[in-house]
């Protein structure tokens, strides 16, 4: 019988719809329904448990499930005994303190003996007797955007993407516990078999994680200042420069980080670089 890598990841929302697009750019056929709970993959060992988020690390704990994807911010409140193997790099967050915008927030000596509401209390339990604060805690399991406006706590710690939620509910940022996304997770109990699948796996997920965080770049550049132009653009190894037929012209080839795409530009330009064309990478294998 062909062994199946398991793979759990939410059931619905954003992280689904992020979980699967990295599953499908990996090359991976998969045909999920509407309520389909588990479905296999049509061109590689792959299982896929549709599950409800908060369940998932329990679910790899066990090895009911091989690995996961889950936002690391559950995996920090729940504290299972689970790998991380893979940071993914999407579904962003940060789980945060929030005040009500028109108190004056002055630090953490604000909190000490009012109520807060959060639905991770544990997180929130073990960052304040780090900072050596006491408050009492509210668990809720949502909305704890209104737990001010009612009367049920003074501040609230809840995670947080662009704030404008709390903006609406009359909240500001005070503090950020710490900095999330979502992350792959393995369990303790995966087979020698599973492990080979996970590596074949993880090779994929590096090839479109690469090629989504640089990009492809032709130019034409005045040989004169080629050298200045290679300094700018190392690519994988060194650029690909092939000659135009206007001489004293060649043409560059190179890829450039998408953190720096901007500021690698203007420089480019400032080094005579003409017909910039910017192109995605599909995957890009190191």
């Amino acid at each position: 019988m062909e062994t199946k890598l398991r793979i759990a990841i939410q059931k619905s929302g954003r992280l689904n719809e992020d979980s699967l697009r990295l599953i499908k750019d990996c090359g991976i056929a998969v045909d999920n329904g509407t309520d389909q709970l588990k479905v296999t993959a049509r061109n590689f060992p792959l299982e896929i448990f549709f599950l409800r988020n908060s369940d998932i690390p329990q679910y790899v704990e066990d090895g009911v499930a091989d690995i996961a994807i889950i936002g690391e911010n559950l995996l920090m409140e729940k504290a299972h005994d689970v790998t991380i193997v893979r940071r993914l790099g999407f579904s962003k967050c940060r789980v945060s303190l929030a005040v009500p915008k028109n108190d004056e927030y002055t630090g953490l000596s604000f909190i000490q003996g009012k109520k807060i509401a959060t639905s991770y209390p544990n997180t929130l339990r073990q960052y304040l007797q780090r900072k050596n604060i006491e408050a009492e805690i509210h668990e809720i399991s949502g909305s704890v955007e209104i737990a001010p406006n009612i009367g049920l706590a003074d501040a609230i710690c809840d995670i947080v993407s662009t704030g404008s939620t709390l903006f609406k509910n009359g909240l500001k940022e005070a503090e950020v516990l710490f900095e999330s996304e979502a992350v792959l997770i393995a369990g303790p109990k995966l087979s020698s078999d599973s492990q080979s699948l996970l590596g074949k796996l993880l090779f994929r997920m590096n090839a479109v994680q690469a090629g989504r965080s640089n990009k492809y770049i032709l130019l034409n550049a005045p040989n004169e200042k080629l050298q200045e132009i290679i300094a700018l653009l190392p690519g994988m190894k060194s650029p690909t420069i092939l000659p135009l037929a206007k001489e004293g012209w060649s043409s560059l080839h190179s890829v450039i980080s998408e953190t720096e795409f901007w500021e690698k530009i203007d420089a480019l330009k400032q080094q005579g670089a003409e017909g910039i064309l910017v192109v995605p990478i599909e995957k890009m294998v190191m």
